[in-house]
């Protein structure tokens, strides 16, 4: 079982992607996002799944939530910064996100 101190040690935070593309050497379908986390952050980059639920042209200056104190990971030529947080659902992943714009680099709490 996972302990409140676990999750105090991960770091989520709220970012604005910027560019979106197909990461074409996956295996599985997966967007190259490019994602700004604010002036502390800067800009990271993640591979993600989401392609059964959003095309390339929707993700732009959408805000999403990611973990970004995972070490980077290694995704066909991408690496990958930070890990995107989504729902695992009968249609696909679908992605957590604020209900109202907040600053990027926000951090979830």
């Amino acid at each position: 079982m996972a302990t409140i101190e676990d999750f105090m040690k991960l770091d989520i935070r709220v970012g604005t992607i910027i560019d979106a593309e197909l990461n074409k050497k996956a295996k599985k379908p997966a967007y190259k996002l490019k994602i700004d986390f604010g002036k502390d952050l800067g800009i990271k980059t993640s591979s993600a799944q989401i392609t059964e639920v959003y095309k390339q042209e929707q993700l732009l200056n959408k805000q999403v939530i990611c973990v970004v104190n995972f070490p980077p990971r290694q995704v066909a030529d991408v690496m990958s910064e930070v890990l995107v947080l989504g729902t695992e659902s009968k249609q696909g992943i679908v992605l957590l996100r604020t209900d109202e714009k907040v600053e990027n680099g926000d951090k979830i709490s």
